[in-house]
């Protein structure tokens, strides 16, 4: 751990996690974005599960932990989603199973700290004809249909309103964009960067739109670590005084609000 503390943003889900810190991803955007006011943090695990993640909440949550997240970013439900294999091995998980585990999830993370803040983004679309066509002779056929998708994130959205949790309906959100098949993934199935841009305008929105939270976790809320003048930053043209950088982001490709 190294100082000063910032608070702690924790990321966890599956591949789409995993793999949101490359390609343009929306953990890396999230990362820039907080940069000097937030540490965001990666738990994601290609291929997981609902039923997997339940098994290591303890391990990755510790209730004993000095210090808890200030918010916690859950996706589970792709995987989970997939038709089921006829041995009985696989990652599909029946829906009934999916929604206990996902409540399991978010009554834990409560238990962390009052302070806490819980986000859950439900199953995205998939693009069915790449994945027909991406079939791999490592593997047996994988079943993902965007009607299963749709049965697991209306499934998702249901609990967190049970529950009071923020969500991101994710599935809904891919699809604003006319050609969000070719547009939002990379194989059909992972976010492209096109779809991360989508995944972190929907994150900052509820940011933003939670007003009850206090303090708020929006980065224009957030207070900006060493934000102080100093007569070692960059010099102005006038020559008289010098320009404080700390809250500069012209630097990104595009701003967020």
């Amino acid at each position: 751990m190294v100082g000063p503390s910032r608070p702690q943003f924790v990321l966890f889900g599956s591949s789409i996690v995993q793999l949101s810190f490359g390609n343009g991803g929306w953990g890396s955007s999230l990362s820039e974005i907080y940069s000097r006011r937030a540490d965001v943090i990666l738990r994601g695990y290609y291929g997981w599960n609902s039923r997997r993640a339940v098994q290591v909440l303890d391990d990755i949550f510790p209730k004993d932990a000095s210090v808890q997240p200030s918010l916690v970013i859950v996706y589970f439900g792709g995987n989970d989603s997939m038709g089921p294999h006829s041995s009985g091995l696989g990652p599909h998980v029946p829906l009934p199973e999916y929604v206990e585990n996902m409540k399991k999830i978010a009554l834990h993370l409560k238990s962390l700290s009052k302070t806490l803040r819980i986000i859950f983004l439900s199953c995205p679309p998939v693009d069915e004809v790449r994945v027909r066509s991406n079939a791999s002779a490592y593997f047996s056929e994988l079943v993902r249909t965007n009607e299963l998708c749709k049965k697991y994130s209306d499934a998702c959205i249901t609990l967190c309103k049970e529950l009071d949790i923020k969500v991101v309906d994710l599935y809904s959100a891919l699809q604003t964009i006319s050609d969000w098949e070719t547009a939002c993934f990379t194989d059909g199935i992972h976010l492209s960067a096109e779809g991360s841009k989508i995944v972190v305008k929907e994150i900052l929105k509820v940011l933003r739109e939670a007003t009850e939270w206090s303090p708020s976790l929006h980065w224009k809320s957030m207070p900006v670590e060493f934000a102080e003048d100093s007569p070692y930053d960059l010099v102005a043209a006038d020559g008289k005084r010098t320009l404080n950088p700390s809250t500069w982001n012209f630097h990104w490709e595009s701003q967020w609000d």
